[in-house]
C-alpha cells in the first residue's frame, strides 16, 4: 500500500503542469503565511467562508455559463474556484498592518521559509521527473482528474 502511494506521488508530481504547478507554490507560500501569522478569530474565517462562496460562485457562473458555448468543470478546477477567494480574503486580513509589501513579508527568516519551501517543491518535482517519465500530454492522464 505504502509503495502504490509513493509511485502515485512521483506520477503526479512528475505529471504537473506548469499551471497546476505555480498554483502548487501559491498555496505553498500562502500555507507559509498562515502558520507564521494564523488568527483564531472566528469572524476572519467566517468572513473569508462567506466571500469565497460569493465570488466562487461568480467564478464559476463567468468560467461555465457566461459564454456562448457552457463549459464543463471538473471537480479539483472547481474546489479552486472556491479555494482561491477564501485564501486571497484570509491571506489580506492575516498581514493587514504587519508591514508586507505586496505578498512578501518584511523579515527575511519568513521569505527564506517560504521561498525554500516552494524551492524544494521544485526540486521534487524535477527529482519526480527523472525518476518516472512525464506522459506527452498531462491534461489528459486520468490521474489529473483525481489527484489535481
Amino acid at each position: 500500500m505504502e509503495n502504490l502511494i509513493v509511485r502515485r506521488t512521483l506520477t503526479y508530481l512528475a505529471n504537473l503542469s506548469a499551471g497546476r504547478l505555480a498554483l502548487w507554490c501559491y498555496f505553498i507560500w500562502y500555507l507559509v503565511v498562515l502558520v507564521h501569522y494564523f488568527d483564531p478569530s472566528l469572524r476572519l474565517w467566517l468572513t473569508s467562508l462567506g466571500l469565497s462562496g460569493i465570488i466562487g460562485v461568480a467564478l464559476l457562473v463567468n468560467t461555465t455559463r457566461s459564454g456562448t458555448v457552457p463549459v464543463k468543470l471538473e471537480r479539483w478546477p472547481i474546489v479552486r474556484l472556491f479555494m482561491m477567494p477564501f485564501c486571497v480574503s484570509s491571506f489580506a486580513a492575516l498581514v493587514k498592518g504587519r508591514g508586507f509589501i505586496l505578498i512578501f513579508s518584511p523579515r527575511w527568516g519568513e521569505l527564506a521559509a517560504g521561498f525554500g519551501m516552494i524551492a524544494a517543491f521544485c526540486v521534487m518535482v524535477v527529482l519526480a521527473r527523472q525518476i518516472v517519465p512525464p506522459a506527452k500530454n498531462p491534461e489528459i492522464m486520468p490521474m489529473d482528474a483525481n489527484l489535481s
